[in-house]
Formats: structure tokens, C-alpha cells, sequence
């Protein structure tokens, strides 16, 4: 293969910085974590779909989350596993295979404007082929470019800050709403119930927010590229594993029903 072939239809991705003696250990941990993302998910899924008594609009809206983080963390984590056991100068993936992940990792994040961007950047001629990232995304392709990526830099950054601004806005007018009724109020069951599904969706949203954030920006400041990796990990991973728990388990229905087969297994065992 040519230097030039090379360059414009493989890639090399730079992944996570592992020594050998700990490359098994995190591979472990990043397993666990994905198999019980994966399964917790599916589990929902399945729960869902098969009992007729959550058959309505609600509980239908609910299978959509778990299906988004199937995706969402599907579509980096194999890979990435992959690769922690390769050798730094082996992680090698094609350059369509790359525009692809990336989409899909956007699709996870938000939405379909990332068509737009994802064209952006696939437009660009790229001069280089390593994705300076453990997996492929949008701000990794226009960094493959030497020629002038100034218009993706200020519309990515532009609508970031215009999405997350309205994220936390509309979270925050959310919670005061909330609070506010549980102040009024004097069902002191209704209020404890309120605050306990209430700061566990705040967790969860917290840890997405912040994550998503930092590895969104950090992408234009290399010296702090290792945060910005593990930040680009845990959007992908914690969220979708704590999920099912913050959306699930605290919806009485859903809970009973995983109560309900649990004690029927048991009497079966």
C-alpha cells in the first residue's frame, strides 16, 4: 500500500493510552461496564414490550432512551475494546468506517443537524490520518484537513453552546417548577417521592451534561487531550449503564413488575 492510498483510506486512531500491564485490566472494566449497559437496556426494552399493563404512551417513550443508549454506546465500545488489546501502531480503521462511527456518535449526542456537520467535514481534503481521539467523531474528522477549518470550528461551537445553553435552561425552569410544588405542597409522600426521582434524573443528566461538555471543547486544546478522552468515554458509557436505574427503577410500575418476576423466579428456583 502506497503513502498516498494510506492517507486517504486508512486511518490510524490513537485510542487510549494504556501500558501493557494495565491494557487487561481496563479492558475488563470497560467490558463489564458495557455488557451491563447493554443487557440493563435490553432488559427494559423487553420488560416493556411484553407486559401489557405498560403498554401506553409513557412507558413507549421510555423504550426510546434505552434504544438510543444501545447506539450510543454500541457504536464506540466493541471498537474501542478492540483496540485497547491492539498495539498503538495497529488500530488501524478505514476512512468510510470512520465517517460512519461518527455519525452514528452523533446521532447518540443529538440529533439530525449533525448531518450538516458530519458534510462539513467530509467535504474537506485531509492531509493527515490520525484520529487524535479512542473513537471517531466530527471534530476528529476536520482535524484530518490541513485547509481552513474555521467554519466548523464556529458553527460546532456556536450551536454547542446554543444546545447546552437550552438544555440547562429548560432542566433548570424543570426543576423550580418541581420545586416549587413540593414547597406548596403538604403531601409529604408525594414530596419525598418527588425529590428522590428527581435528583436521580439530576445525577444522570449532570454527569451527561458535564461529560458531553468537556469533550466537546477540550477537542481544541490538545494539552489536555487525556481528559478529554475520558470524558468522550464516560458520555458514552455511564449514562447509558445508570439509565435504566434512574428511569426504570423509579417508575413504580416498571419496579413492581421487576419485583413481580424476580419473586417468581425465585419460587420457580
Amino acid at each position: 500500500m502506497d503513502n498516498l492510498t494510506f492517507r486517504h483510506s486508512i486511518l490510524l486512531v490513537e485510542g487510549l493510552k494504556v501500558t501493557p500491564q494495565s491494557s487487561q485490566p481496563v479492558f475488563i472494566v470497560l467490558l463489564l461496564a458495557y455488557v451491563f449497559a447493554v443487557v440493563s437496556n435490553i432488559g427494559l426494552i423487553v420488560l416493556i414490550s411484553t407486559e401489557k399493563n405498560l403498554h401506553d404512551p409513557m412507558h413507549f417513550l421510555f423504550c426510546n432512551l434505552p434504544v438510543n443508549d444501545i447506539i450510543g454506546t454500541t457504536v464506540i465500545m466493541p471498537r474501542l475494546l478492540q483496540d485497547i488489546l491492539k498495539e498503538a501502531s495497529e488500530r488501524y480503521i478505514s476512512y468510510v468506517e470512520c465517517v460512519i462511527q461518527a455519525y452514528f456518535v452523533h446521532v447518540f449526542t443529538a440529533a439530525c443537524h449533525y448531518v450538516l456537520m458530519i458534510g462539513l467535514s467530509v467535504r474537506l481534503s485531509h492531509c493527515r490520518y490520525k484520529i487524535e481521539n479512542p473513537f471517531c467523531d466530527n471534530a476528529s474528522l476536520f482535524k484530518l484537513s490541513c485547509e481552513n477549518v474555521i467554519i466548523n470550528n464556529i458553527f460546532g461551537i456556536i450551536y454547542t453552546v446554543i444546545a447546552l445553553s437550552l438544555s440547562a435552561v429548560s432542566i433548570f425552569i424543570t426543576y423550580v417548577k418541581i420545586a416549587t410544588v413540593c414547597i406548596t405542597s403538604k403531601n409529604k409522600a408525594l414530596n419525598s417521592k418527588a425529590i428522590k426521582t428527581c435528583s436521580t434524573h439530576l445525577a444522570v443528566y449532570l454527569i451527561m451534561f458535564i461529560s458531553g461538555a468537556v469533550f466537546i471543547f477540550l477537542h481544541r486544546f490538545p494539552e489536555y487531550s487525556d481528559s478529554r478522552k475520558l470524558a468522550s468515554i464516560m458520555f458514552h458509557i455511564v449514562p447509558p449503564g445508570l439509565n435504566p436505574l434512574a428511569y426504570g427503577l423509579q417508575t413504580k410500575e416498571i419496579r413492581q413488575k421487576i419485583v413481580k418476576l424476580w419473586c417468581r423466579k425465585n419460587r420457580i428456583l
